[in-house]
C-alpha cells in the first residue's frame, strides 16, 4: 500500500512521464554477440537507470516551470476562478496593449530555479584567520579584557569628559612638525627650520648622536644634462612664420624623411631577391668555387721545379760529404787587434755624442720652435676634447638597452598654415613632449610600451543559453 501511495503522490508534467513503479516494462531486443549490442542498455539495472533518469528529468522540468513539484503546489497556484466574460475581455485588451517586446522576452530568464551562489565574490582574504581572531576577542571581552587600541580609546574619551585638574599642558611638537602652517623649504639649505634647534651645539656630539645633517654629495649639484627643461621650437613652427624660416623648417623635415627613406631602401636592397640577370648560373658558381686554386697550383709546380734543379746542379753523387769547418784557437795577435778595434769603436761613439751635444747649442732656436709647436698641438687636442665633452653633454646618455630617438617634427605645409588664431589647430601632446624631454635630459631611460604576451591562447566557448536563443 505504501508503494501505491507513493506512486499516486507523483504527478507527471508531460504525457510521456511515468512513475517508476508503474512503468511498463518492454522486452529488449537485439543481438548481444556483437559490439553494438554491448552499448545497448539491458538487464534490470539498465532499466532502473532509465526510469530514474526520466523521473529526475521530469522533476527538474517541474522545478523550472512551476518552482517545485506540482503535487506539492497549492490549488491557488494551479487553478484560477473565471469571474466572467467582461473582465476576461478587459484583461485580454490590457495584455494586448502591454505585450512586451520579443527582445525583452528573450533576455528574461526562463527558469524559476535561482542561480547558483557565486562563492568567489563572497570570499574574504584570510577569512578563517580573521574569524578566529574575532571569536578570540569576543571571548576575552566577556571576561572584561579589551584590546590595547580599545583601551586607549576609552581612556581618551574618559579624559576628554573629565574636568581639567590643572593648567593645560603644552604638547611637545611632533618631530618634523614644528610649524604645521609653514611653507615648503629646501632640506639642504642652511636656513633649514628642522636644524634650528641644533644650532650652537657641539659637532662631535651631533655626529655621535646621528643628529648632524648629512653632507650633500657634490655630484647632486651637477645636472645630468645642460639642456633646458623647455626648449623653444624653430622659428618656422610659430603661428605666423616668415617665408625663410618656414622653408628652413621644411628643409629640415625633408632631410629627416630622406634619411628614413635611405634606411628603408638599404634594408630592402639587402633583402630583395636577385633578378634573372643577376641570378647565379652554373658557370659563375664553378668559377667562384675554383677561385684561387689555379694560381696556387702553378706556384707550387714552379717551386718544385726549382728545388729539383738545385738538387741536380748542386752536389754530385760521387763527391763525399764535407765536414763543417771549426774555428781554430785565436792567436795573441788576433786578440790584440780585436781589442784595439773595440776601443776604437768606443772612442768613435763618444766623439760622436760629444759633437752632437756641441751641435745642440746651436739648435736652441729650432728646439724652441719645436717645443712651441708641440705645446700648440697639446692645446689643440685639449680644446678638441673639451668640445667633444660639451657636445656629449648635450646629447642624451645611453641609460638602457633602447637608444633615444628624437620625436617627429611638427611641421605644416604652406597650404596648411592657419590664417587666424581661431582656425589654428593644436598639434602634438604636452604629456608626450614632457616625456621625451625627460628622456633627452637623461633623467629617465628611453622606454617602449610593454608588449602583452599571452601565456595560453584564448579559447572561445559559446554558452548554451546564448546558443538556444533564435531571433
Amino acid at each position: 500500500m505504501a508503494a501505491v501511495a507513493e506512486s499516486l503522490s507523483f504527478l507527471g508534467l508531460t504525457p510521456s512521464a511515468r512513475d517508476p513503479a508503474t512503468a511498463v516494462r518492454r522486452r529488449n531486443r537485439g543481438p548481444r554477440n556483437r559490439k553494438k549490442g554491448w552499448k545497448r542498455w539491458a538487464g534490470p539495472e539498465a532499466r532502473l537507470g532509465r526510469e530514474i533518469g526520466d523521473f529526475l528529468e521530469d522533476v527538474t522540468l517541474q522545478q523550472r516551470v512551476a518552482g517545485g513539484l506540482i503535487a506539492e503546489q497549492p490549488d491557488a497556484g494551479l487553478f484560477f476562478v473565471d469571474t466572467g466574460n467582461a473582465e476576461k475581455g478587459r484583461k485580454r485588451k490590457n495584455k494586448i496593449r502591454e505585450k512586451p517586446l520579443h527582445i525583452d522576452l528573450v533576455l528574461q530568464p526562463d527558469s524559476k530555479v535561482p542561480p547558483p551562489k557565486d562563492i568567489l565574490s563572497h570570499q574574504i582574504p584570510n577569512g578563517k584567520k580573521e574569524r578566529r581572531r574575532r571569536q578570540f576577542w569576543e571571548r576575552l571581552a566577556q571576561r572584561g579584557v579589551l584590546p590595547r587600541a580599545e583601551r586607549r580609546l576609552q581612556t581618551r574619551l574618559q579624559n576628554a569628559a573629565a574636568p581639567p585638574r590643572g593648567p593645560p599642558r603644552e604638547k611637545a611638537p611632533e618631530k618634523g612638525r614644528v610649524d604645521p602652517g609653514r611653507s615648503f623649504y629646501d632640506i639642504w639649505a642652511d636656513d633649514n627650520p628642522l636644524e634650528r634647534a641644533l644650532v650652537g651645539q657641539d659637532s662631535w656630539f651631533l655626529q655621535q648622536t646621528q643628529k648632524q645633517r648629512v653632507k650633500r654629495p657634490p655630484r647632486l649639484q651637477q645636472k645630468p644634462s645642460q639642456l633646458p627643461a623647455v626648449e623653444v621650437i624653430a622659428p618656422g613652427g610659430s603661428y605666423n612664420p616668415t617665408f625663410e624660416d618656414h622653408q628652413a623648417l621644411l628643409l629640415k623635415a625633408h632631410e629627416v624623411e630622406v634619411m628614413k627613406k635611405r634606411a628603408e631602401d638599404k634594408v630592402e636592397r639587402q633583402l630583395r631577391f636577385p633578378t634573372a640577370a643577376e641570378a647565379p648560373t652554373a658557370e659563375t658558381v664553378f668559377r667562384e668555387q675554383c677561385e684561387g686554386l689555379l694560381e696556387e697550383s702553378e706556384g707550387e709546380e714552379e717551386e718544385e721545379e726549382e728545388q729539383k734543379e738545385e738538387a741536380v746542379g748542386g752536389a754530385q753523387p760521387s763527391d763525399p760529404p764535407r765536414p763543417p769547418l771549426r774555428p781554430g784557437k785565436k792567436t795573441e795577435q788576433q786578440r790584440r787587434k780585436e781589442k784595439e778595434a773595440r776601443a776604437q769603436e768606443l772612442r768613435r761613439r763618444q766623439e760622436k755624442a760629444w759633437r752632437c751635444r756641441q751641435q745642440q747649442l746651436f739648435r736652441l732656436r729650432s728646439l724652441g720652435w719645436q717645443l712651441r709647436r708641440w705645446e700648440q698641438e697639446l692645446l689643440r687636442r685639449r680644446r678638441a676634447r673639451e668640445a667633444k665633452r660639451r657636445e656629449m653633454e648635450g646629447r642624451p646618455r645611453r641609460l638602457g638597452r633602447i637608444k633615444y630617438e628624437d620625436p617627429a617634427l611638427e611641421v605644416q605645409l604652406s597650404d596648411e598654415l592657419a590664417e587666424s588664431l581661431r582656425t589654428l589647430k593644436p598639434e602634438g601632446s604636452v604629456l608626450h613632449d614632457r616625456f621625451k624631454s625627460l628622456q633627452k635630459r637623461s633623467l629617465i631611460e628611453p622606454r617602449e610600451r610593454a608588449k602583452f604576451k599571452r601565456k595560453y591562447r584564448l579559447k572561445y566557448v559559446e554558452k548554451r543559453a546564448f546558443r538556444e536563443v533564435t531571433l
